[in-house]
């Protein structure tokens, strides 16, 4: 899929595939997402690497979240979860109300949780596979 073919009425999730913590992120967007605003690639699969060149970010400095708005803007790690969570119809979105708090807090409690998102969540040796109920929302 050609990154300037993305569908423009949908905010893109890109994930860290083999992460358990992020798969079960994935699973609760789907879920709660009932107004259909996203859509899925992980970050190993090739249109997440499109996208991520596409956009010109450093991978080093972030590998477990991006949140693209085709057209206008992306967001990384504390910001991009809590624009998740704005959008969901369950209590996550009361989340987003942290928005206001300055990023080295937001980011401080993001990084401590993905650099340890392996040791306390697991790891997979591949992506997840969509199941046929969310698959239509996986790029």
């Amino acid at each position: 899929m050609d990154v300037q073919k993305l569908p423009k009425d949908k905010k893109i999730v890109l994930f860290d595939g083999v992460c358990n913590l992020c798969d079960a992120s994935v699973q609760l967007i789907c879920k709660h997402d009932v107004n259909d605003h996203f859509r899925f690639a992980s970050i190993q699969s090739e249109i997440g690497q499109e996208i991520i060149t596409y956009l010109g970010i450093d991978t080093s400095k972030t590998d477990s979240i991006i949140l693209y708005e085709p057209g206008f803007a992306y967001y990384t790690k504390a910001e991009a979860a809590l624009r998740i969570a704005k959008e969901l119809n369950s209590w996550h979105s009361f989340l987003y109300g942290f928005i206001g708090l300055p990023n080295t807090i937001k980011n401080t409690v993001y990084d401590y949780i993905a650099k340890n998102r392996y040791k306390w969540y697991g790891k997979k040796d591949n992506c997840m596979i969509p199941t046929p109920e969310i698959k239509t929302k996986f790029l």
